[in-house]
């Protein structure tokens, strides 16, 4: 956790108040962020369905970023019902499924210029 008065955490404050992109890209940024959101709009839902469909991440940095994930909202964690010992699924809230459709944007456009689509200066208007 950082400091309140920090000049990272003043920083930020301001960035956000200048524009609310800031805010959305704070929200998803991280190494395995947007990746969590896609696969539990697939139904990877739970803890351990996480872990297996992403098998290079840590469950220490995969217990972090849902616990950021809840902060923003972005998921909420729910009780299965009748599961000893209890568990727990993480369900997408409205404000994560709105993410998904972006998220797949910038998938298909990062494929675009991976695939080697020519760069080119535009024209200044």
């Amino acid at each position: 956790m950082r400091k309140e008065n920090s000049t990272n955490a003043v920083n930020e404050q301001f960035l956000f108040q200048v524009c609310e992109l800031n805010s959305a890209v704070a929200m998803i940024s991280g190494r395995w962020k947007s990746q969590i959101v896609y696969s539990i709009s697939q139904g990877n839902n739970r803890f351990h369905l996480l872990k297996k469909e992403l098998p290079n991440i840590s469950e220490q940095v995969l217990g972090r970023q849902l616990k950021e994930l809840e902060t923003h909202a972005v998921i909420v964690k729910k009780e299965i019902p009748d599961t000893v010992p209890a568990g727990v699924k993480y369900v997408l809230t409205n404000k994560g499924l709105s993410l998904i459709p972006i998220l797949e944007s910038l998938c298909d456009w990062g494929k675009t210029y991976a695939e080697g689509k020519e760069i080119t200066v535009c024209p200044m208007a």
